[in-house]
């Protein structure tokens, strides 16, 4: 057997010994009692689901993208490397990326747990071909489970990137709302009603903002505990401002004192806000534009300049030597 043979056989033994481990230790928890419990409470409501439907769809099917999710969701329960706290902290992230579906922790851990196993499962495959480790079976092992980690870590870093821009653009547009709320306040409208015409305005300039006041004014007037819903919004948003404007609402209702002054003034100071911001940013242009124009613009007005006297100088000096 040649050595390129052995090399291949130590990968597929290093990848059984993962997928094994796995296994091991999987059914050695058994997913733990939260994932029988979930896993019994959502075939429950998948069946109350397919009732519903025969009833009323007279037995639609279920799309496929619906079924993978489901089973990433029933995976996702099962899988026994992440506490209850973990789980909680991925739930408000979640939350503030806009997936606010009772699955979608579950679904976001079974998607880590796959990136994670296909990226080990590739550098063990591809093990050979890096430098100063492929050749040592400890080192590409070492290399597997720290790509296995990173592979882990890389969904949820997406997750919190896509949280962050949608935080910015809600950001953006949370002055011309508050105008807007200072309108409908100033008309005679309810708390409530003003947030569900602020929502609705804002469904073609900043949808995210929009999502947010619409299911707050849907809490509103379901629950009608307006400081527990406006205090849902803060978390969702997770914003300074908006956190300032749920205060300022708060004391408002709690003081008696009249809505419509208090969001005028938040929105006359979200306004300068926003334009000292704007202000920064162009400030920042002309220092951010030196490297660019030093490595592009610079050279080529050089090149332009001093280009046809280099030509000259070295015609001159090719005279002279001859």
């Amino acid at each position: 057997m040649n050595q390129e043979n052995v090399e291949t056989l130590v990968n597929l033994l290093m990848l059984l010994g993962l997928l094994a481990g796995l296994a091991v230790w999987w059914a050695h928890k058994h997913g733990g009692n939260r994932g029988r419990i979930a896993e019994r409470t959502r075939m429950a409501a998948a069946m109350h689901r397919g009732e519903g439907a025969a009833e009323d769809d007279d037995g639609e099917e279920v799309s496929r993208r619906e079924r993978l999710l489901r089973r990433l969701a029933r995976i996702g329960d099962k899988i026994p490397l992440f506490d209850a706290k973990y789980r909680l902290k991925l739930r408000k992230e979640m939350v503030r990326s806009g997936y606010r579906s009772s699955a979608a922790v579950s679904i976001l851990l079974a998607v880590k747990f796959f990136v994670g196993l296909v990226c080990a499962a590739a550098t063990v495959m591809l093990g050979t071909h890096i430098p100063m480790v492929g050749a040592h079976p400890a080192g590409r092992g070492v290399a597997m489970l720290m790509v296995f980690i990173v592979g882990m870590i890389v969904p949820e870093y997406i997750v919190a990137i896509k949280a962050s821009y949608r935080r910015k653009a809600m950001a953006a547009c949370l002055p011309d709302a508050l105008d807007l709320l200072v309108i409908c306040t100033n008309a005679g409208n309810s708390l409530g009603v003003s947030i569900r015409r602020v929502g609705d305005e804002l469904k073609t300039i900043c949808p995210p903002l929009s999502d947010e006041f619409s299911l707050a004014a849907d809490e509103l007037k379901l629950s009608g505990d307006s400081t527990r819903v406006l205090n849902n919004l803060a978390d969702r948003i997770d914003l300074p401002s908006i956190r300032a404007l749920i205060s300022t609402l708060n004391q408002s209702m709690r003081y008696g004192t009249p809505i419509t002054q208090a969001l005028r003034t938040l929105s006359r100071t979200e306004r300068v806000a926003h334009i000292v911001a704007l202000e920064e940013k162009a400030a920042k242009l002309a220092p951010k534009m030196v490297v660019p124009m030093l490595l592009f613009i610079l050279p080529a007005i050089i090149a332009i300049a001093a280009g046809p006297a280099v030509i000259q100088l070295l015609a001159f000096i090719a005279k002279d030597a001859k």
